[in-house]
């Protein structure tokens, strides 16, 4: 084998073991741990965060219910940290309940939460993370450095964990 060939064999191997890396990094939209109403507000209280309800319920079935059944544990842990990171009250005015965007990393399948616009989340995320775009709805973007977006509605913040965010 000449050394041409000995070096391209060397480069297709390390670019096949690039590419799985990058592929088992990805997150897996079936690989998460996924947890009760009861157990995720169990966590949420422990840390100080609070929710609200325009229904004053937590059905998940019902679009004005702010609901966690069925939320991955890695959303619960990520607005969390951010919690903490930031030190801002949080309140969350959205979870798993009906009536959001579908698609695969959505409020239903557990990955999202949104929370109230306030003063001091706003400036935390705007200016701890890079802004990221706007998505097709016109909302500004930032992305954390772990991955994760946060996403500027009109009335509150989308954010999307795709992990927790460093917890």
């Amino acid at each position: 084998m000449t050394m041409l060939a000995t070096r391209s064999a060397r480069t297709v191997a390390v670019a096949a073991v690039s590419v799985a890396a990058v592929l088992s990094a990805a997150p897996s939209a079936s690989a998460v741990t996924k947890l009760t109403h009861s157990q995720a507000t169990a966590k949420l209280s422990a840390a100080g965060i609070s929710w609200t309800s325009s229904g004053g319920c937590s059905n998940r079935n019902v679009s004005t219910c702010t609901s966690f059944e069925q939320v991955n544990s890695a959303t619960i842990d990520g607005i969390i940290t951010f919690k903490r990171a930031s030190g801002c009250a949080i309140t969350i005015t959205g979870g798993t309940e009906t009536g959001h965007a579908s698609g695969t990393y959505s409020h239903w399948n557990g990955y999202k939460v949104d929370i109230g616009l306030t003063t001091c989340a706003g400036n935390y995320i705007t200016g701890t993370f890079p802004y990221n775009g706007t998505r097709g709805d016109g909302a500004p973007t930032y992305k954390s450095g772990a991955g994760n977006i946060y996403a500027k509605e009109s009335n509150h913040w989308d954010i999307l964990y795709y992990n927790c965010g460093g917890c």
